[in-house]
């Protein structure tokens, strides 16, 4: 068997179509057939079930597929160990990142990071956090970032800054009043939410210790903009929480309705997070540093109480 082979297998697993597959590494069809039909015989197995639309694994064929992707991974990072010898930034990174920091770190660093290391080919990916750990754990993806502690078997968490959350509260709302908030006088029922899919969403029903209920609400809504939120609050539906780097880029007329809370300030926990096998470090570490060097004069809060993304419900204080 070859290490092409075990390509050819892995593309049809994931694509569960021998066309696409195809096309996915750049071969014909009748080749890519050919080739894991060879393989099939070598051991005197059937890995795909092909009278099945789409294509399907069978039992045997799944575990050959996870000890392919090992295999094919593992080839991939040798010529990753020659480039970490050499002290040689540069190839292609993939790297995911969540929509919550996606519009708003992503700026920030990225035309250093493409200066300082121009022979890294990034190609970025926004995902949900789901998808990420399912991409990493894969080998589609080398890195990503997002809200921690997420406490995954196999994934390293290198944090990297930690954000507050900051209340939207329209004049007409009853804490437009208050100078500084208290997680107690949240109420679950009277915040905007993010829809389902967003940690962000998750850490906020964390921080109040309570699981949406809409039962005898005349409205049930839940978006994925931000900016939804802040226009539903201004017309008097409720008030909604933000991440601390999204409240800088407000208009002047809504950053008067935003309000921080007593310390310690309830806060995420953003981190670069990858495959504790990868060796793709020196990149990491590039990202790593570049994003440190920027985000350090956006982000000077000291004492903060991270709340997980989990549904544990963990909570820890930093000083």
């Amino acid at each position: 068997m070859t290490i092409t082979q075990l390509n050819y297998v892995l593309a049809v697993a994931e694509h569960k179509n021998f066309t696409k597959a195809a096309q996915k590494v750049f071969v014909t069809q009748p080749t890519l057939s050919m080739q894991i039909q060879k393989l099939e015989e070598e051991l005197e197995i059937t890995i795909f079930d092909r009278s099945k639309k789409p294509i399907q694994l069978t039992e045997v064929g799944q575990m050959i597929v996870q000890q392919a992707r090992n295999i094919v991974n593992e080839s991939d990072r040798i010529q990753d160990i020659v480039d970490q010898q050499k002290g040689f930034i540069g190839g292609i990174f993939r790297l995911g990142v969540i929509p919550t920091v996606m519009p708003t770190l992503l700026p920030m660093f990225i035309g250093n990071f493409m200066k300082k290391y121009p022979k890294v080919k990034l190609k970025i990916e926004e995902l949900h956090t789901e998808a990420i750990i399912e991409k990493l754990k894969e080998g589609h993806l080398d890195a990503a970032i997002a809200a921690t502690p997420l406490e995954m078997e196999g994934i390293k968490e290198n944090a990297l800054y930690y954000e507050p959350f900051v209340a939207y509260v329209p004049h007409n709302h009853k804490l437009s009043s208050a100078d500084k908030l208290e997680i107690n006088d949240l109420e679950i029922n009277d915040l905007l939410l993010l829809e389902d899919g967003h940690c962000f969403k998750d850490g906020i029903l964390n921080l109040c210790k309570a699981a949406r209920n809409y039962e005898g609400d005349q409205l049930q809504l839940e978006s994925g903009s931000f900016e939804t939120l802040i226009k539903l609050a201004n017309e008097g539906l409720g008030m909604t929480l933000l991440p601390y780097l999204h409240t800088l880029d407000l208009k002047e007329s809504e950053k008067q309705y935003l309000k921080m809370f007593k310390d310690p300030v309830p806060a995420r926990e953003v981190s670069l997070i990858y495959n504790r096998s990868e060796l793709k470090m020196q990149i990491i570490e590039a990202l790593r540093s570049t994003i440190a060097g920027v985000i350090k004069g956006a982000i000077t809060f000291q004492n903060v109480q991270i709340i997980s993304p989990l549904n544990k419900k963990k909570e820890y204080q930093v000083n």
